[in-house]
């Protein structure tokens, strides 16, 4: 196996780019942006075999696993922070060119880039995704798509002008069962839904949590490992010192590789984490948009993580011909209250929705998995509904074909989809954070009885990380 420190890569944080260096190829991008033919719906390429040249950002875990599902494509550049991290990756594609400074990496390459993965942490897929698709790439981005709601009303501006084909990482929206919520629904096999619920395991218990959430911020600094560039890793966020902290099960953790989802400087907890997943359904089923209000109610919050577990609350407007919604989402071991109709000796699982009819319900798993309608004797009954909607070829693939052919409404967990999808989602971490309702005007992206909300709706950025 490759020995990640003696890989060669350009743009560390000390050999990378300057303020100055950042700023004038940023303000030459205001002036200029450079479209791909691809994006034009024009024939041909700049890559072999009419291939895209794809350059990954964060590429171990997830973002490793994304590259893999786009391999049919030419993976050309990657970039990481973490090089223990992205060994395998590295490993797997030892002809892609491998840097540290993913703006250093888009300034060099811009000409020879077509598309770009990011599988970074959550603070990294803004500054990210708004810098490539400014220079006209196309982008598939990990979820939750942004980590605050100012950054998801950017992100989804700028992929609309610009005209690239998005995509954000929650794969269950292009499966099967997506689609049967939706037809279940719309042939009236519950009637009129008002309700749904939505939960996740994430982030675990007190006693076993999936990450650690609702404690402090650790007090004492140990030394950064050599594979590890803890600079480019905090990217846009305010310098802190590495350190160890309590893991929840009697032992100790580090923030990277995994434990920042439950620290509000990185990460957006099990909302972000699942919630883009479970909750999918509802809002695709249910033509789901901006709510209203959304009040919370947790385990306690501080200034640093999220609480151990939360009971969200949002209430979406009538649409169409569509009444309100209530829709409750549930984590940290939280669960709704079963169903009546559930039968004996079945359990909810640990991660799902349900939707609660005047004529029946429907319950489905994680990622959108395929629902069913309870109990199992209805089900047997009704059996399947009618198909009105197309399948997709797979959810990476439709962001490929879409790159290729230019068309953005092609992949179908686009920005224009998940934008919304994800600020209506944060708009439930401001109830967390706040500790009180929120009431939500989303076309002025402010709460009209909480002013203090607007210090989340957006965040600091440290220099060269800016959103413009």
């Amino acid at each position: 196996m490759t020995n990640p420190n003696s890989v060669k890569t350009e743009g560390t944080s000390d050999q990378g780019l300057s303020r100055r260096r950042f700023m004038g190829a940023a303000a030459a991008l205001a002036a200029f942006t450079y479209v791909p033919k691809r994006v034009l719906g024009q024939a041909g390429g700049d890559s072999a075999n009419n291939k895209l040249n794809i350059a990954g950002i964060g590429v171990g875990g997830q973002g490793g696993s994304d590259l893999n599902a786009v391999s049919s494509q030419n993976i050309a550049f990657l970039c990481d922070v973490d090089l223990n991290r992205a060994a395998d990756t590295i490993k797997r594609h030892p002809n892609a060119k491998v840097y540290r400074d993913f703006r250093v990496m888009l300034e060099k390459e811009a000409r020879h880039i077509d598309a770009v993965v990011i599988g970074a942490p959550d603070h990294i897929h803004a500054p990210a995704a708004i810098l490539a698709m400014k220079m006209g790439k196309h982008v598939y981005c990990e979820k939750p798509m942004a980590h605050t709601i100012y950054e998801a009303r950017r992100m989804t501006e700028v992929a609309k002008e610009t005209g690239v084909v998005t995509q954000m990482g929650n794969q269950g929206h292009a499966g099967e069962g997506l689609r049967l919520y939706r037809e279940f629904i719309e042939d009236g096999a519950i009637g009129t839904v008002r309700e749904v619920h939505v939960w996740s395991d994430r982030a675990g218990t007190a006693e076993r949590p999936w990450w650690p959430q609702g404690i402090g911020r650790p007090t004492q600094a140990i030394p950064v490992p050599n594979h590890l560039d803890w600079d480019l890793w905090l990217g846009p966020a305010k310098w802190r010192p590495y350190a160890k902290f309590p893991n929840g099960r009697g032992g100790e953790a580090t923030y990277v590789p995994f434990n920042w989802r439950g620290w509000w400087d990185f990460g957006c907890g099990a909302i972000g984490d699942m919630a883009v997943h479970n909750a999918d359904p509802a809002f695709y089923a249910l033509d789901l948009d901006a709510p209203t209000a959304v009040e919370a109610e947790t385990s306690g919050v501080n200034d640093e993580t999220l609480p151990i577990w939360n009971i969200i609350r949002f209430e979406f407007p009538a649409r169409g011909n569509r009444p309100a919604i209530r829709m409750t989402w549930y984590d940290g071991s939280k669960l709704p209250p079963r169903p009546d109709d559930l039968e004996e000796g079945r359990r909810l699982g640990d991660n799902g929705i349900l939707f609660v009819g005047d004529k029946g319900k429907l319950l489905g798993g994680s990622h959108a998995g395929v629902p069913r309608l309870i109990p199992e004797a209805r089900m047997k009954e009704y059996g399947k509904p009618p198909q009105t909607l197309s399948r997709s070829p797979g959810h990476h693939q439709e962001w490929i074909d879409a790159c290729k052919a230019g068309k953005p409404q092609d992949a179908k967990s686009g920005f224009w989809y998940a934008g919304p999808f994800t600020e209506a989602l944060l708009v439930g971490n401001l109830a967390v954070r706040l500790q009180k309702r929120v009431e939500w005007d989303a076309k002025a992206m402010r709460s009209p009885n909480c002013p203090e909300a607007d210090n989340y709706i957006t965040k600091f950025y440290r220099a060269g990380y800016s959103i413009m």
